[in-house]
């Protein structure tokens, strides 16, 4: 157990097909389920013996349950759609409160199977359509495309710079496409969708959630009451950089906002001698962004460009996890009848010495948070 053998194998006992992708060398892999909307389930740097990168909910997945409102399955990238709150919800029902109980996944991105419309040994391409009323009680038409691609060391190095030696790495970018169907243009009036891509890992006591932000950006540097008041110790900021401590024991969410985004996340287990990078595009000025508080809100277009969530018990005591999620979100999709908007995202997971990691991580983000020796 916590392989990546072991993983697909357990999918596939459960009649849950995988479609793989792997490098030429066989060593970098990743695994997408059609019937989790394309989603990347796992993946691993080390072929079929190496450590499994996703967190799985095996428990659930074992019961063969159905949700009436959230199938957790979990799987290190999701696609969603915002807003998950407001009157541009997705989530809740016209006129519901925004409380858990009346909280649901619409079909389109939790149960729905995406079809494959191309594949071959680097990629694959998914389609899905959707019909979602908004809390706002507006029919909206979308169509959703999704390649993942599975990069190279060439393709990985263009992006971030050389890869030292000694460490083994995959690497996949995905483009997530929404088309406007319907015969209505999305505006701040209508509402307006964006792409959502989550991404679940297993949390532990030495890993970091790291996020370098825009330090000539205006308005608060990070937005940290999800779930009501951080307690001390859990965030920081630092040198440029917001510090989360990922535990899996606390529910905790913080979020980035466009004009403090700079399209990086990551993630640093120093004693398993794990980095995890999620890269974006930066948003660019004027972008907006929708909302996900759930309940009022003053604007809707103020919310999140990038995400980071540390699952712990809820108020009843219940634990959907442990796990933790980072998360990208694309610009509100302002468009016209046919017109489509893409997000593009790319996730890399980099295993060994913790000397090594953190030399790239100056490298990528600039600079490393962390104290250690090099």
């Amino acid at each position: 157990m916590g392989t990546y053998d072991y993983d697909i194998a357990f999918l596939r006992g459960k009649g849950i097909e995988t479609v793989e992708l792997a490098s030429r060398d066989g060593l970098s892999r990743i695994a997408t389920v059609p019937a989790w909307q394309g989603r990347v389930a796992t993946s691993t740097s080390k072929g079929g013996g190496g450590e499994s990168y996703g967190w799985l909910n095996h428990r659930f997945i074992a019961s063969g349950e159905r949700s009436r409102q959230f199938n957790n399955y979990g799987g290190e990238e999701r696609f969603w759609l915002g807003p998950e709150g407001g009157t541009g919800s997705w989530f809740f029902a016209p006129g519901a409160d925004q409380v858990f109980p009346n909280w649901v996944v619409p079909a389109p991105f939790d149960t729905d199977v995406f079809q494959v419309t191309e594949q071959s040994q680097g990629s694959v391409t998914y389609k899905g359509e959707a019909k979602l009323r908004s809390a706002k009680d507006i029919l909206f038409s979308i169509g959703m495309v999704r390649k993942v691609s599975l990069l190279e060391k060439d393709r990985l190095e263009a992006l971030i710079g050389p890869v030292p030696e000694g460490l083994s790495f995959v690497a996949y970018s995905s483009d997530n496409a929404i088309i406007n169907k319907g015969d209505f243009a999305w505006d701040e009036q209508s509402g307006m969708p964006s792409v959502w891509l989550l991404g679940m890992f297993a949390p532990s006591e030495t890993t970091t959630v790291f996020i370098p932000y825009n330090q000539e950006g205006n308005g608060p540097v990070v937005k940290d009451d999800y779930f009501g008041e951080m307690p001390s110790g859990r965030l920081r900021t630092d040198s440029g950089f917001v510090l989360f401590t990922i535990d899996g024991k606390y529910r905790s969410k913080i979020g980035l906002s466009a004009g403090r985004s700079l399209g990086l996340i990551g993630a640093f287990d120093p004693v398993k001698g794990l980095l995890t990078i999620l890269k974006t595009e930066r948003p660019s000025p004027g972008d907006r962004f929708v909302n996900s508080q759930w309940g009022h809100q003053e604007y809707a277009f103020g919310g999140d460009a990038l995400n980071a969530y540390n699952d712990g018990p809820t108020e009843d005591g219940t634990i959907m996890g442990p796990f933790f999620e980072m998360e990208s979100s694309s610009p509100a999709a302002a468009l016209q009848p046919g017109d489509t908007l893409v997000h593009t995202q790319t996730t890399i997971h980099l295993s060994g010495s913790p000397g090594i990691l953190k030399k790239l991580i100056v490298q990528v983000f600039g600079a490393c948070p962390f104290n250690m020796p090099d």
